[in-house]
């Protein structure tokens, strides 16, 4: 019999058997407090600026929703029918204003250290590139994706669905480096990245850096990338170089990455520590609650959105599992009531990526509400609801992410 799956609550230990599998990592406030000190003020509705920032100009800005000068939703009628999203619709999402551009200018020079091996090192761009190369397609997800559904206001941008999108990224798998470096020390249990932005003076680093642990277990899939879509990883989404965990909620994706280390506890940085945890509504973040680590099976519908035409109508929509492959995807538009199996489109790039899908149907005239939802293929479904939780963080519940279309 298949089962829901909804969020796992427990401690995230690496010695907890299979202890991330699945989980849906929910977070709390975490460094924001410091962040609004540097001056990510949320931007109202009518304030929504026609133009984009210097960092980010070269986006579709017409495709984006600008939130804050650092949160940028990528609209729903915008997301496409396609495997990879174009990087210029792609949405940004930055804990910290993003370090100068000219990092990138030259970026076989950026530098990143290794810890936590038998032989640690410092390594530019250009030594990565001559231990190893792999190209894998992964869905890139903020943790709150689907926060502005939860009724009790979670602080934190109100995303709807756009805080997501595939791309390829190309890089040095971690495992390679590590080998080449002697292998791991002796007790490594976490991963823990640590971002090139720069600290403001006068800030306690630990209370508003960006450093993440995730479990070991994910260095049989994690790399070092340089580049996003077959381009060059741009400054706007972590270049010269980024550490990519696919499967992983975008936050432990770590942009400008400047060191790696192999620890046996995770990172006391804030932003691990009490942020990015699941905590049930008015509790504080701390360190044994589960962090947001694996995404779990998602899916939503991308069109049609508000209105159709009596008929027949073909309903597209995207769905992945995080580190799961796809079983099968449904579509229902009556709420939920009944159910049909719709199709995947275009090429299976694997179990981190996003699955294009399409349902014909006869749609009569009158208000349908669309719904779609996945599952993959360790039986894991969309629940119809949400865990509610105090960031808004991990919602995969089909019901809300659905949309009312009216047919005339």
């Amino acid at each position: 019999m298949k089962k829901q799956y909804a969020l796992e609550r427990g401690a995230n230990e690496p010695d907890l058997e299979d202890p991330t599998r699945r989980s849906l990592l929910v977070g709390s406030a975490g460094a924001m407090a410091a962040v609004s000190l540097l001056g990510f003020a949320p931007l109202a509705k009518a304030s929504e600026p026609t133009s984009l920032p210097d960092f980010a100009a070269w986006k579709d800005r017409n495709a984006l929703i600008v939130h804050t000068a650092n949160t940028m939703e990528t609209h729903r009628g915008a997301i496409g029918n396609g495997v990879i999203t174009p990087a210029d619709r792609l949405f940004v999402r930055n804990n910290l204003p993003a370090p100068p551009a000219t990092i990138a200018e030259n970026p076989d020079t950026w530098e990143v250290r290794i810890e936590g091996v038998k032989n640690p090192r410092t390594l530019t761009v250009a030594e990565l590139k001559s231990m190893g190369v792999v190209t894998v397609a992964s869905v890139l997800q903020c943790s709150g994706n689907g926060r502005a559904f939860f009724p009790h206001g979670a602080s934190g941008t109100p995303w709807s669905v756009g805080a997501a999108g595939c791309v390829m990224w190309t890089g040095v798998p971690l495992k390679d480096v590590v080998d080449a470096l002697g292998g791991l020390a002796d007790g490594a249990r976490y991963i823990t990245g640590t971002g090139g932005e720069s600290i403001p003076e006068g800030l306690d680093p630990k209370s508003i850096m960006v450093e993440r642990s995730v479990p070991t277990s994910a260095l049989d899939s994690a790399l070092l990338a340089w580049e996003m879509n077959d381009v060059p990883l741009s400054h706007t989404h972590g270049g010269p170089l980024r550490l990519v965990v696919p499967g992983y909620y975008g936050v432990n994706n770590v942009k400008y990455v400047k060191n790696i280390a192999f620890t046996a506890n995770q990172t006391d940085a804030k932003i691990q520590a009490s942020g990015y945890r699941v905590r049930e509504v008015g509790k504080p973040g701390s360190p044994d609650q589960p962090s947001m680590w694996q995404m779990n099976v998602k899916s939503w519908v991308t069109a049609p959105l508000e209105t159709g035409r009596s008929g027949r109508n073909m309903i597209y929509g995207v769905a992945f599992g995080g580190t799961v492959a796809l079983e099968k995807i449904e579509v229902s538009v009556d709420g939920g009531k009944t159910w049909k199996q719709g199709r995947f489109l275009g090429p299976d790039l694997g179990p981190y990526a996003w699955r294009p899908f399409v349902m014909a149907t006869h749609l009569g005239a009158g208000e349908h509400r669309i719904v779609s939802r996945a599952t993959d293929v360790e039986g894991n479904t969309q629940p119809e609801g949400r865990i509610e939780n105090e960031r808004g963080y991990g919602h995969n519940g089909w019901s809300d992410h659905g949309v009312s279309v009216t047919v005339s």
